[in-house]
């Protein structure tokens, strides 16, 4: 909790937002008055190495407009509470890419959007699991995300639990396997690193499913208090390998331990009849407001639009959707232009495998050689550390000049990994220098893809605090005199690509022969 001292300190340094009641947030209070540092750099060094630039300047333009009163929480809660749960493909994204044009435009934006084909759509039908034997006890479960439906009448199996279904664990089960509904256990995840293993674990399991001859599998999953979430194993858009659903946690647990008690006697009925349909058209929704000097030059700041629809998608990522309408409002409202171009992109697809900010690489890859950064945001409302650079070792002192107004703020510390996971990801492959926002789990992992995703869990004033830091940014490398970076070539993209981890990553998620094939990323 904030002291009286610090709370009064905040709102005197305009930190806290005019108007409304200030929050505990996950940033704590600045050393200095941000303010009065801004005041202080003007003159000097900000956005470039090579002259005294604007971004102080600017900074101290963006403050006040951010934190004091705006359209953002209306925003977002039009977004969350009104159209709700955005899965792509569904009518729900429909109508939030109406809200994200409309609210472009009522920011003074200049706003389009683009069009590409989402392969399949889906949504799940009344999912359940019966235990049939003389054990019996509820249980709750939701559908993976673009998993086969069971077929007609469900499933009628034994269940065998495959622990974290590793090469011994498959051993082990031998040929009861086959046949078989699969039960794979999870460990509570609290950490960035245990978010990625729900990725990175599955594909592996999944293909020893299918060679062994299994009919389905049971995740246990990694939330606990019984939450319920939508988690997806499917990462392009089309329809996985396997019928596949999340118990919740509680219940999985119980599952296991009939299943220790009853070795080979625990059978269950699974009926989940998923629906499916044919390709459609989804959008990007693109804003976008013109450099004054090198227009044709593009800095990206990016977020997307859509969410699993259990929830609301409030931190998942409806609050970084309006952060970029935000952020664009702001930098209109300044008055000021930037030498180069800078877009504000909201994704939809991103759920499925980054599709949508995939299709817009694809559609713009004649221009890639002029867009001179791409940055997001996707972490919810945890405190901002810096960014992760994508390996780009050569760009981090461009973005350090950039952030250097706020350096107070504790924002300018960054990474160079690179790694799969949100809308950079094919802007990266293709070499383009990009910056993804580095965040304190916060409340972030606890409510991922759950049904607990909802607007109450969002920090406004700190995703105000995080809208400065996102527009500063891109207003900064947008108006550098030099770039911040070149665009790498398919030969060093292959050095990054080893020197980082990334190729483990890409072969895990079977990205790989798109990759090296350049289906996918920089030709060779």
């Amino acid at each position: 909790m904030l002291t009286n001292r610090v709370w009064r300190s905040l709102c005197v340094n305009v930190l806290c937002v005019a108007s409304a009641n200030c929050t505990a947030a996950q940033l704590p209070p600045a050393k200095k008055d941000p303010l009065s540092v801004l005041q202080s750099s003007q003159g000097k060094t900000g956005c470039s190495a090579t002259e005294a630039s604007s971004c102080a300047e600017v900074a101290a333009k963006l403050l006040p407009i951010v934190m004091g009163s705006s359209p953002m929480e209306e925003n977002l809660r039009r977004l969350t509470d009104e159209i709700g749960g955005r899965v792509t493909g569904s009518p729900e994204m429909a109508k939030a890419v109406e809200w994200g044009v409309a609210a472009f435009r009522t920011a003074g934006v200049d706003v389009h959007t683009e069009k590409y084909t989402l392969s399949v759509t889906w949504s799940e039908g009344d999912t359940r699991l019966e235990l049939l034997g003389a054990v019996r006890f509820p249980v709750r479960l939701k559908a993976e995300g673009w998993s086969p439906a069971t077929p007609a009448g469900g499933i009628d199996a034994n269940v065998v639990d495959v622990g974290y279904g590793n090469t011994d664990d498959f051993t082990k089960a031998g040929g009861s396997v086959k046949g078989a509904i699969l039960l794979a256990h999870s460990d509570i995840g609290s950490t960035w690193a245990d978010l990625f293993n729900e990725y990175l674990r599955p594909p592996l399991i999944i293909e020893r499913a299918v060679k062994e001859g299994a009919r389905a599998i049971l995740w246990m999953g990694a939330r606990e208090k019984l939450l319920l979430y939508r988690h997806t194993n499917s990462l392009a858009g089309e329809i996985d390998k396997i019928p596949q659903a999340v118990l919740a946690r509680e219940d999985a647990m119980r599952l296991a331990r009939t299943i220790a008690a009853y070795p080979g006697k625990v059978r269950v009925h699974f009926e989940m009849p998923n629906k499916t349909g044919g390709p459609i058209g989804q959008q990007n929704i693109v804003g976008e407001i013109r450099g004054y000097e090198k227009p044709d030059e593009v800095v990206i700041l990016g977020a997307h639009l859509d969410s699993w629809e259990l929830g609301t998608g409030a931190l998942d990522n409806g609050c970084n959707a309006a952060l970029v309408i935000e952020a664009a409002r702001a930098i209109k409202a300044t008055g000021l232009l930037p030498r180069r171009t800078i877009r504000f992109v909201l994704f939809s697809g991103e759920e499925q495998g980054t599709i949508g900010s995939y299709e817009y690489v694809k559609a713009h890859r004649a221009e890639l050689d002029k867009i001179r950064a791409m940055i997001t945001f996707d972490a919810g409302i945890g405190r901002v550390t810096g960014y992760s650079l994508g390996g780009r070792r050569d760009i981090e002192a461009g973005v350090r000049e950039v952030l250097k107004p706020l350096e107070s703020w504790g924002a300018n510390n960054h990474t160079y990994d690179a790694s799969f996971g949100t809308d950079n990801f094919d802007f990266m492959l293709e070499g383009v220098p990009t910056l993804v926002a580095n965040q304190e789990e916060a409340n972030y992992l606890p409510n991922y893809h759950a049904a607990s995703d909802t607007l109450d869990k969002v920090d406004m004033r700190e995703l105000k605090l995080h809208t400065v830091l996102a527009a500063l940014t891109a207003w900064g490398i947008a108006d550098r005199v030099e770039p911040l970076g070149k665009r790498l070539s398919r030969p060093e993209l292959d050095v990054l690509v080893k020197e980082t981890g990334l190729d483990q990553q890409l072969k895990l998620l079977g990205y790989w022969d798109a990759w090296q094939s350049g289906a996918r990323g920089r030709k060779p």
